[in-house]
This record gives structure tokens, sequence and C-alpha cells, in this order.
């Protein structure tokens, strides 16, 4: 063999290499969900999914305080929010909170140590916003979140500050090449799970409550159908997001003989649809506002502050913590009504 077909077969199989590097390994297990040749299957790989279920643990929950004694409004100060909880269950709360979201830092990440009533730590603001944008999850939004609702935890998971949240992507160097423009995509960004589509779906579809995600028309002509080949890229790009957030593929929710078919549609897709919604206003009414309460550092390219998406709560399971409650061991966190039960 000379040296130049030596050198091809290893080029081949350098290149073979990389190209299954891309791929998942047998084995694979499906689930059919919709009727025999639709395509309506959910694509499993025990493997991966092991691993995610172990990164989906939620924590101990700490025994239950009572709810004797006074109120914790009553004995500290300056508690805007809990301050009904009885002293105990606030305590409870407070160390769990610690845990979940900064177990390093301690009560210092929020709390002034010369004061704890002090409101000099911008991260004491936001958490206190941060409670009352829990409860209004678990009071307001159970058509996403039902009774298996949300903590701290569903989203920081021991960090003090969650591992997905987006900022708007100016895109700088991936804007333009020497053909041109990119329009705002052919960039392989994670936020499209690495496809080549609009890499921020995210400030068009998550900030703007008044954007129109849907693309295909009612007709079979595309009569009154402005929609372009662009438009639908971007709701593509969206599509992709959800997908790799919850760790599913588009059947999850479509039907693939129709995907614009509501009523071929799976329930979870009407599910999805109010998380959509959720998403909109937590960004709009709680995280947006919080802009002028961060440092510079904490802000991104543009100058905004941190806001959630999908991946903020599920973080790759279909759903968050693949369903395991925690709101039942610490009540105070679904609303004012829940607490006093």
């Amino acid at each position: 063999m000379n040296s130049s077909t030596r050198n091809a077969r290893i080029l081949f199989l350098t290149l073979t290499g990389l190209l299954l590097s891309g791929c998942e390994r047998p084995p694979t297990e499906s689930v059919q969900l919709g009727y025999r040749g639709t395509g309506m299957q959910q694509v499993v790989n025990p493997r991966i999914l092991e691993q995610k279920v172990a990164l989906n643990v939620p924590p101990t929950a700490t025994a239950s305080a009572g709810t004797d004694g006074p109120s914790a409004g009553s004995i500290y100060q300056n508690v805007q929010v809990l301050g009904d909880l009885g002293i105990g269950q606030f305590n409870r709360l407070m160390v769990a909170m610690t845990s979940w979201v900064s177990p390093d830092e301690g009560c210092t990440y929020c709390h002034s140590a010369a004061n704890f009533a002090s409101d000099e730590l911008y991260t004491k603001i936001v958490s206190r916003r941060m409670l009352q944008m829990t409860t209004e999850i678990n009071s307001q939004w159970q058509s996403h979140v039902a009774q298996t609702g949300v903590t701290c935890y569903t989203c920081h998971r021991g960090k003090p500050v969650p591992g997905n949240v987006w900022f708007t992507d100016p895109g700088s160097a991936r804007m333009a090449n020497q053909g041109g423009g990119r329009e705002h995509q052919n960039a392989a960004a994670p936020a499209v799970a690495m496809s080549s589509l609009p890499f921020d779906p995210f400030t068009p579809f998550f900030k703007d409550d008044s954007a129109n995600i849907r693309v295909v028309s009612n007709t079979a002509l595309p009569t009154g159908n402005r929609a372009s080949t662009k438009q639908t890229e971007w709701t593509y790009g969206l599509m992709m997001h959800m997908s790799d957030a919850l760790g599913v593929n588009c059947t999850f929710c479509h039907n693939s003989r129709a995907f614009a078919d509501w009523s071929q549609s799976t329930p979870q897709r009407v599910t999805a649809w109010h998380g959509i919604e959720m998403v909109r206003a937590l960004n709009g009414n709680y995280l947006e506002p919080l802009g002028p309460q961060y440092p510079e550092n904490r802000l991104g390219p543009l100058g905004d502050p941190p806001k959630v998406n999908c991946g903020t709560c599920h973080q790759g399971a279909y759903k968050p913590l693949y369903g395991a409650s925690m709101l039942t061991d610490y009540p105070a966190l679904a609303g004012p009504a829940a607490a006093s039960q």
C-alpha cells in the first residue's frame, strides 16, 4: 500500500468517525403516541435517559416545622413576602432556599451580614420578586404547571443564577460574512439545538406577547397568509429550542400528518401553548422590570436582564424533575390560599 492510499484511508476513517460522533449509539427505544403510519413516535435512548434522570432528582425535604408560634412578620423586620408564615415555617423555607440557590455563599448571598433586614444587596430585591413570581406561577398558571408546581430549585438547581437563562443575542461576529448578512441564521447556535436557523428565537417570541408564531395557512391556498419562508425559519428555530429543552421530538405535541391542526394534536400541545403564554408573562411582568436592579456584569451584551425560556425549568426533561413535586413539601410557595390551609 503506497503512502497516498494509506493517507486517503486515514482521512476517510477520520471523517467517518467525526460524522458518527454526532449520532447516538444504540440501543434506542420508541413509544408510539398516535395511529400507526403517522410517524407519531417518541424515540428514547435508555442510556441518555438514565443520565437525565440522575440529574433531575429533587433534594430531600427537611422535616416540617409545624404551624405554631408567632408569624415571621411579627418577629423579623422588613419581611414583605411570606410574613404571615409561622416563624418555624419561615425559617425552614429560608434554609431550603439557601440550599437551592446559594449553597456555597449561604445567607449572605442575599442578606447583609450586618443587617439582615437591609435591602442594600440587589440579590435580596431580586429574590423577593422571584418569590412573588413563584407563587403566581403556582396559583395562576396551573394550566401549565398543574398541581405539580415549581419551587426555586426547579430553575436554580443549586446555582445562584439558573443555568438556562437568555439575553437578546446581537450576533455580532455571526451577522455578516463575505457574501453579505446572514439574516440572523446559519450560525449553528445552541439556542436552536445547533441548527442553522435564526439564532435568537427568544427575543421575538418570548419577549413580545403579540408575536404570531403560527405560519401555516388555514386554507389550501395561501389566501391572506403573508408568512414568508424567513418567518417560517424563525418559528422552526423556536420549535427546535422547545424540542431540545424538553428532550422530545415534534410528535410530542404535533400530529406529523397535520402539524397545524389542533384537533389532531396531543394534549401536550395545549399545555405547551399555556407555557408559551406563561413565559411571556413572566418575562414581561417580572424579569424585564428587574433590569435596573442588576449590576452591569449580570446584564446581557445589549444591557437586558436575564430572562426565562422553556429550558430554564425543563432542563432536558419533558416535565421538570420528571414530575416530582417539591411543592407538597413547601406549600407556602403555592400561594396565600394554599399556605393558609
